[in-house]
């Protein structure tokens, strides 16, 4: 291995369409939760951390799922090595990611780290065979190798990519074919899976990168260099500027690079491998009962068989039914055949062009000082519970169409109201008029719980102006 160290790359984009509707713009499918109370993104995590070598962990995200995602890893562990943020405003795909990855660890003066570059929303039930699939593509790496890791293929899957390959030679990259041309690889015992992993030294990425994607590599370098920087607590945040960033293609780096380079080889892997991209495919994660049903939650069913039942907080009931899938959420019920399980996305299309935010959010939304529950809404009216945790802090704000009535359950509260400063504490309450500026922070040791009820013509969550925000987010 190099020696500077093994650098996981962990890639955290994607809205997840097909996973609807548990996975949403700003709660994707990396912050699902599995059976074990884990999500996907803390199982990315473990996966890196338990490899020998680690210097530093490097993740590249959207800017609005930052905290979301730091506050996964460290309710995970407090053991963790130096963290990199590399915050996308927009997904450009994994060329740019990894590029920006590669520019992170020269800049911090590991030209020849060994990036292994993991998505954040797969599942692999080998630990230690990946352990020697990783050992093996470091050496690779270390020799110069640009290097994907090809999974052992358990059937004709028509929703991967596949590497044809002799050894550990690649000869030629193959886009998702159609049913006959997946038994016939799989028969011929010459494809694996095309993973969406790799490993390469940064120098070595940058060096193939220039000579065979120059245009797009020099177009990363440009908004890299205008990134906003900021360091704190062992974190290392690069804010990835919104226009430079926009400008570049969308294109992985299976086509940028991988399928032009002659540096690249693969290792073969069988790693109980699955990159969980549909409502079947997270049933395979559930153990099936006799009619060979699987379930989460508390379901009841009377004559059914073969199918998948996910319920968040309330009973489901089925009768005489075959082969479905029903995903019961808070505010949203989603029923299908499971042999439509990919037209799921389409579905997302229709709410997008519905208008709304059932696409991207849930009633339960993340934010960098808490998070906050829509209980009830109407006409004119939204009640919701706000949880605020010890030491966060609102942004100083305003609204321009909406009134807020605040009542404390639990907790204790300081209110800039205005020109005042206020202290609320349980069983008390405050009117904030539309256009009057505010902040809430939690001064105690616990956490503080409200209930706010909004009042007025417009109730969207971009009414509001930020004045001040210590997360940065004016």
């Amino acid at each position: 291995m190099s020696p500077h160290g093994l650098w996981p790359v962990i890639l955290s984009g994607g809205a997840g369409t097909r996973l609807w509707p548990v996975s949403r713009e700003l709660h994707p499918k990396p912050f699902m939760r599995m059976a074990d109370g884990q999500s996907l993104l803390q199982k990315a995590l473990l996966r890196s951390l338990c490899l020998p070598g680690v210097r530093e962990l490097i993740t590249v995200t959207q800017r609005d799922l930052y905290f979301q995602t730091l506050d996964a890893y460290q309710e995970l562990t407090a053991d963790l090595p130096p963290l990199g943020f590399l915050l996308e405003p927009v997904g450009r795909n994994t060329a740019a990611a990894v590029a920006m990855a590669a520019l992170y660890a020269q800049e911090r003066g590991a030209p020849t780290a060994t990036l292994l570059v993991l998505a954040a929303d797969h599942l692999m039930q080998e630990g230690t065979a990946f352990e020697q699939a990783v050992a093996r593509a470091c050496i690779l790496a270390e020799q110069g190798h640009l290097v994907t890791f090809g999974m052992t293929p358990q059937g004709p899957e028509t929703g991967f990519g596949y590497i044809r390959h002799r050894g550990e030679e690649v000869l030629s990259f193959v886009e998702k074919p159609d049913r006959a041309r997946a038994e016939a690889f799989v028969a011929s015992g010459e494809y694996l899976w095309n993973a969406g992993m790799f490993c390469w030294r940064a120098d070595v990425l940058l060096k193939e990168m220039r000579q065979h994607a120059g245009d797009l590599l020099a177009g990363v370098e440009r908004a890299y260099v205008a990134a906003q920087s900021s360091v704190g607590a062992g974190v290392l945040q690069k804010v990835l500027p919104a226009t430079e960033f926009a400008a570049l293609p969308s294109i992985s780096i299976d086509h940028a690079l991988m399928e032009h380079s002659r540096r690249v080889a693969v290792v073969p892997a069988a790693l109980g491998w699955s990159d969980v991209g549909s409502w079947t495919a997270m049933a395979t994660t559930q153990v099936a009962d006799a009619q060979g049903n699987r379930v989460r939650g508390d379901v009841l069913l009377e004559d059914v068989a073969d199918s998948f039942i996910q319920s968040e907080g309330r009973l489901v009931a089925m009768i005489g039914l075959r082969d479905m899938l029903v995903i019961d959420t808070a505010d949203a019920l989603l029923i299908a055949h499971k042999d439509r399980d990919q037209e799921v996305r389409r579905i997302v299309d229709l709410l997008k062009a519905r208008g709304g935010d059932l696409h991207r959010l849930h009633r339960t939304a993340h934010r960098p000082w808490g998070s906050y529950t829509v209980l009830e809404e109407g006409e004119g009216f939204k009640i919701k519970r706000i949880v605020v945790r010890p030491g966060g802090t609102l942004s100083l704000q305003l609204h321009q169409q909406r009134s807020e009535h605040w009542v404390v359950i639990s907790g204790e509260a300081e209110l800039i109201h205005g020109d005042q400063v206020m202290t609320l504490r349980a069983g008390e309450s405050t009117f904030i008029p539309a256009q009057h500026r505010h902040r809430l922070r939690n001064t105690g040791a616990a956490a503080l719980v409200m209930i706010e009820v909004q009042c007025g013509s417009y109730l969207g969550e971009d009414d509001i102006i930020r004045l001040e925000d210590v997360y940065g987010r004016v």
